[in-house]
């Protein structure tokens, strides 16, 4: 059967393209805008991929096309397959019904984290002998992958609640009726197509609603939005988890002494000590990550000391944290956060770990809700952990961003184009500074630009020695 999948790019679509290949379908597509990890992964996969949207790459037809939420009407593309006839569905709906149906299915949603705390429960899982299929938003370092069928019953799925298709506005989540479901946390994100917070709580309380009697709702007890949702009525039993005991909490955590950055730390159950933890990872969101997936795996038969050591071979994942090279003693990060939350605990759990250092943190406001400035006023403060901030912003930004340098200060800086960019940050970084990207997307190429940068600075440099690359 040929599938032909429309946005196909997308993390998720990529992801979908592979289960399909995999699940034995031949498989095209067609995007536009590609870049790295998913451009490398269709390609690896041996998908023919079509630039574009035109009307002639439904010539043959396909069996199926997949229409991912990226298209609307008006495309030239969507617009022939409804006049033809075709046979298509979304990518939530083609999932359901050809991969998940037969699965336990462990859903991990909410406004951050999904990724992370999603790539935690498939590799303990996977750790335990249980081969679980995945479709993660990232590549979790220890499959190389985002996406696989998996051979046992468990199939993990990083379950966003970002609208369907442009003929189905529900939330993504609703189409894979999960036994298992983590609740990471709940904010106002996504505000081209939500109103309010109100309107986001209505669909995860959609998602609480089909969640059978016999399985587990894993949520993060500090977060008073997610109680509100859950009081909308809940049929599943509730497993809380806070890094600070509460009396909701079944999971908790305290730092290991001397990690104050978290890379080492004691899981309690029920307030007693389960094991200590020493990983990869760093941040007080990482540890709730962690908590979430010891909790939804222990759901699915994972005793609590194989997930506990399955933690200690956790090797991240790319675009979170991720040290992309190293020059002259500037290190220079990627990471994805893209909301002031997220900014905010990525500053932290990174600050945790270089102490006085200087940290410089750059942000490309490139979601939807960034770009219409929904998050300006919170943004001071979610960046007022970096000693320096720079901000990106392209001629088509939507709204001003004085309002976050007036508070800023001396601290703030901002620049319209990328390779100018890397020019200013090459020349205001010095020895020992910790360069935090942020963004996204592919923010242009920043990272290597600007460690290109400091390596010509390097090289120019009376006496300098050559330069040292990290991993």
């Amino acid at each position: 059967m040929h599938v032909h999948i429309l946005g196909i790019c997308g993390t998720f679509m990529g992801g979908i393209a592979a289960l399909a290949v995999r699940a034995g379908f031949r498989v095209t597509g067609s995007d536009r805008n590609v870049y790295p990890p998913m451009s490398t992964q269709l390609e690896a996969l041996g998908i023919a991929l079509t630039e574009g949207f035109d009307a002639a790459q439904l010539d043959p037809a396909p069996d199926i096309v997949i229409v991912g939420n990226v298209m609307t009407r008006g495309q030239p593309v969507v617009e022939a397959l409804l006049e033809r006839g075709l046979s298509y569905a979304s990518g939530p709906e083609w999932l359901s019904r050809e991969v998940l149906k037969t699965r336990w299915v462990l859903a991990v949603a909410g406004t951050h984290g999904k990724t992370t705390a999603a790539s935690i429960l498939a590799w303990i899982l996977e750790h335990a002998g249980r081969e679980p299929g995945f479709l993660i938003g990232g590549v979790p370092e220890n499959f190389g992958v985002s996406a696989r069928l998996g051979a046992g019953p468990c199939f993990v799925i990083e379950a966003d609640e970002y609208d369907t298709a442009f003929f189905d506005k529900r939330a993504k989540f609703v189409h894979y009726r999960p036994r298992t479901v983590v609740l990471n946390n709940l904010e106002y994100d996504h505000a081209d197509i939500y109103p309010d917070i109100g309107a986001i709580q209505r669909q995860f309380h959609h998602l609480v609603r089909i969640v059978p009697g016999s399985g587990r709702i894993v949520w993060n007890a500090a977060d008073a939005r997610l109680a509100e949702t859950l009081a909308m009525g809940c049929w599943t039993p509730l497993e809380g988890f806070s890094r600070e005991a509460r009396p909701e909490s079944r999971w908790s955590a305290r730092p290991a002494r001397g990690a104050d950055d978290f890379s080492r730390f004691e899981v309690l159950e029920g307030g007693e000590p389960r094991g200590t933890v020493s990983w990869s990872l760093i941040g007080t969101h990482n540890v709730e990550n962690a908590l979430a997936a010891i909790a939804a795996a222990r759901h699915a038969g994972v005793e609590v000391r194989e997930a506990l050591d399955a933690l200690q071979s956790f090797r991240g994942i790319a675009r979170r944290m991720q040290l992309r090279g190293e020059v002259s003693g500037v290190r220079v990060y990627d990471d994805f956060a893209h909301h002031p939350t997220a900014i905010a605990t990525t500053i932290d759990g990174l600050r945790r770990r270089v102490g006085a250092a200087r940290i410089v943190a750059v942000l490309e406001p490139r979601s939807h809700t960034m770009r219409m400035g929904v998050h300006r006023q919170t943004l001071p403060r979610a960046l007022a952990g970096a000693d320096q901030v720079w901000l990106y912003t392209p001629p088509d930004l939507g709204w001003d961003t004085d309002v976050v340098l007036t508070e800023l200060g001396a601290r703030g800086h901002v620049s319209a184009e990328v390779d100018a960019l890397s020019r200013e940050l090459a020349r205001a970084v010095r020895p020992g500074d910790h360069v935090l990207i942020m963004s996204n997307g592919g923010f242009g190429g920043l990272h290597g630009k600007l460690l290109a940068e400091l390596e010509r600075s390097a090289g120019a440099a009376p006496g300098a020695a050559g330069p040292a690359r990290g991993p």
